[in-house]
């Protein structure tokens, strides 16, 4: 197995100071520490995991989900109640260890397709267990883990990740035997690697899936294979792969893509948006990467996830989160954004009780990330490789104790001051991350400059070190302007790690929730629709905030701002559906005065545009077109609706390209199955129809279970009460891809109604219905 140049530090041993801490613990105070009085996925009562004969409810993915980032949370804060909470649930996983090997809920035995074993839960579990391991030492994990392996090297293939989750996840499992291998040795646990990658999707070939959170834990599967193998192109493909997202889903800051849930082709402006679950996994695969390879970019990539996303994903008390965050998005209130993000539903909403996975998942990112700040080189040295205020005491050289203390405020400002006090007088070396946009890196020692030479990733110190030495590091941030040429030229502002967005003024407004624990909406209350005048200078401005004492990630106390300047462009507002309008070419088009702008850290703003248009007064400039919003021509009601979908779509003229045509908006009847349904116009006063068209939705072929409907008919209100129409020739037709027209004898009416009857075990649906 290649050997890695850096080794993680024992969790617990980085004690995290300054701004950091304080996230910390809001995160304990906030949701993920309090989730098992909101989830109902926690509860303890007849819980699965927390039953040593496996048996019980809720035993899939949201309890180990929620495991390993609450345990590392305490681990890291070092908080009494937190571990004895976390070993609560710790213990009964280990004690559920059957004789052949299986731990955990025994329903996922049988859980997976065809009957097969579902090892998807499993896999977080082992990282919940990891993590507890190396926190205590606990030896029951490393025997648990033995067993547990050799029962999946005994299970034929055709048995192995035969279900979607664990299919395209198999990084997890590998990453997890290997983690056992290198505190045990055992030579079977490096065939299981190699059958996990035969047995799972294949993303040595390219990207495996564009589903948002399974490529950001599985696109570094190559380079997980790359550690056995010694073949250079598997890293290969994992940098191939994480090109090729980026290239056509991620032209965003940021350093995330629009997958909300899946990249889908043709939805790629930054309006698209992200998991939370996508952003914390990010982060691991890129902390993972770095610990594995030692290659400085991982670090820039994780910072750029973790200061610019991650925070705007939850409000700044960390009290509640919303499934999806987008580069550019200036609101985020309770409606459905679907079909123009891919899911449905109050999405965007802050809301500590919804959003399942992320609710669960979204913990880890903050304790991963201090986890991760320090790493043991080979050689005894220390490796500075992610920068946050925080101190630690580490073995060194030939055994002398180093202890060090990391005093900054990073990523805000630009000065790194490492005090480092030594037992005893030792050679070793100190290894500094200079990050990419850092070209001109200053070193001093007890204030005496040390010349870096060139424009490496790493300074490194290697010296005797003995008493107290201070060593300070400074990484000039300049401001840079990145153009996105597939977003027509669209613009981002940048300074050091942290990328700006403007301020906008936000209205909070409750939408459920408790008192407590309150769902929250924000609307914009400024406008947002401005593009950047780049013919003027960006400057920044250093506000006396100091970022250790406030929480750093909000708008009211975000500790630095750029000024710029920008005009408005009129034609940008939202489509209809309550996004911001997809960019159109730069420079783009305006006759509104030049004003000057506030731009804020991106991971401070809640609401956000982050990616800006180029505006011009000049006449050449691109014309934009003001999105168009259509309305339904007639009111309407049904039987029933599904809740991310809409009645509205039925009248609002927005012509299908198939039946299957999920770009519009769409009415069906999910998740009510081959049931009796209807749908009808009301027009209010009396109207004469002699003709009508629908166009049935059918999403056959992409997985879902809406078909069109067995048989249906129109009725009429008339005399106070449903009449069938008078059809002139033809039949009620019921057919894919088309209008399905009926004539009938005219009637006056107020109310005209479809009547469906949904084939057996499925639901239907319609996207557009005229009448004449």
């Amino acid at each position: 197995m290649k050997q890695s140049v850096f080794a993680n530090l024992p969790i617990g041993s980085i004690h995290p100071e300054g701004w950091l801490r304080n996230e910390l613990k809001l995160e304990a105070n906030g949701f993920t520490g309090h989730l098992t009085e909101i989830s109902q996925y926690l509860q303890r009562k007849n819980n699965a995991w927390l039953s040593p004969q496996g048996l019980g409810i809720h035993g899939w993915e949201e309890v180990p989900y929620w495991l390993r980032g609450y345990g590392d949370l305490a681990y890291v804060l070092h908080d009494p109640a937190m571990i004895k909470e976390a070993k609560s649930w710790i213990e009964p996983i280990i004690e559920s260890q059957r004789s052949d090997g299986w731990f955990g809920p025994r329903a996922n035995l049988t859980a997976g397709d065809h009957g097969k074993p579902d090892v998807w839960p499993n896999m977080l579990a082992l990282q919940c267990l990891e993590s507890y391991y190396d926190y205590t030492h606990d030896q029951r994990v490393l025997k648990l883990m033995t067993r547990y392996f050799a029962w999946e090297n005994a299970l034929p293939d055709s048995d192995l990740l035969k279900s979607y989750w664990e299919y395209e996840r198999a990084a997890d499992n590998m990453a997890s035997a290997m983690w056992l291998y290198n505190r045990t040795g055992q030579k079977s646990l490096l065939a299981l690697v190699q059958k996990l990658h035969r047995c799972g999707a294949n993303w040595v070939a390219g990207v495996a899936n564009f589903h948002g959170v399974n490529f950001a834990q599985s696109f570094r599967e190559p380079a997980e294979l790359g550690l056995i193998t010694h073949n250079a192109a598997d890293f290969a493909a994992t940098e191939s792969d994480l090109d090729a997202m980026r290239q056509e889903y991620g032209a965003v800051p940021g350093g995330m893509y629009g997958a909300d849930e899946n990249a889908r082709p043709g939805y790629s402006d930054p309006r698209q948006a992200t998991e939370t679950c996508a952003m914390v996994e990010m982060m691991m695969s890129d902390e993972y990467l770095l610990t594995k390879t030692s290659d400085a970019i991982w670090a820039d990539r994780c910072e750029d996830v973790t200061f610019n996303d991650l925070p705007a994903s939850m409000t700044a008390n960390e009290k509640a989160l919303h499934y999806l965050t987008a580069p550019n998005e200036a609101t985020a209130d309770a409606k459905s954004k679907a079909p123009g993000v891919e899911n449905g539903g109050p999405m965007f909403l802050f809301n500590p009780f919804d959003h399942r996975c992320c609710q669960h998942n979204s913990g880890m990112g903050w304790p991963k990330f201090s986890e991760n700040l320090w790493m043991a080189t080979s050689g005894n040295g220390l490796a500075a490789v992610l920068y946050a205020p925080c101190s630690f005491s580490a073995k060194v050289g030939m055994g002398a104790t180093a202890s060090i203390t990391e005093s900054t405020e990073y990523p805000f400002r630009d000065k790194i001051l490492f005090t480092i006090k030594t037992s005893r007088k030792d050679h070793f070396a100190i290894m500094m991350r200079v990050p990419g946009w850092c070209k001109n890196p200053e070193l001093s020692l007890n204030g005496h400059p040390i010349k870096v030479v060139g424009s490496e990733p790493w300074i490194v110190l290697d010296r005797t070190w003995s008493g107290k030495n201070q060593l300070e590091l400074t990484l000039p941030m300049p401001i840079s302007v990145v153009k996105y040429p597939s977003q027509g030229g669209a613009v981002s502002v940048n300074r050091g790690p942290l990328s700006y967005s403007l301020k906008i003024g936000e209205k909070f407004t409750r939408e459920g929730g408790t008192a407590e624990w309150p769902a929250l909406s924000i609307e914009p209350t400024t406008p947002w629709n401005y593009g950047l005048d780049l013919s003027k200078s960006i400057t920044a401005k250093l506000l006396s905030i100091n970022p250790n004492q406030v929480q750093p990630f909000s708008l009211a106390s975000a500790p630095i701002e750029l000024v710029a300047y920008g005009r408005q462009i009129p034609e940008w507002g939202f489509d209809q559906y309550g996004l911001v309008a997809t960019l159109q070419p730069s420079p783009a088009f305006t006759d509104q005065p030049d004003e000057k702008l506030t731009l804020v850290p991106m991971g401070a703003a809640r609401l956000r545009i982050s990616e800006f248009p180029v505006a011009s007064s000049q006449e050449t400039a691109h014309k934009w077109i003001a999105p168009q919003l259509p309305r339904a021509s007639v009111p309407a009601s049904a039987s029933h609706c599904w809740s991310t979908d809409t009645v509205d779509a039925l009248t609002n003229g927005m012509t299908p390209k198939k039946s299957g045509d999920q770009s519009i908006p769409r009415f069906t009847w999910y998740d009510h199955l081959g049931s009796n349904e209807w749908v009808e116009l009301d027009f209010k006063k009396p109207t004469s129809v002699s003709s009508s068209s629908i166009y049935w939705f059918d999403d056959e072929g992409v997985g879902g279970q809406c078909r069109i409907p067995g048989n249906w008919d129109l009725v009429a209100w008339n005399g106070g009460q449903w009449q069938p129409v008078k059809l002139i020739g033809g039949t009620y037709d019921v057919q894919k891809d088309k209008f399905n027209k009926v004539t009938f004898e005219p009637v006056m009416t107020t109310k005209l109604r479809v009547e469906a009857q949904l084939q057996p075990g499925f639901s239907g649906g319609i996207l557009q219905w005229k009448f004449h």
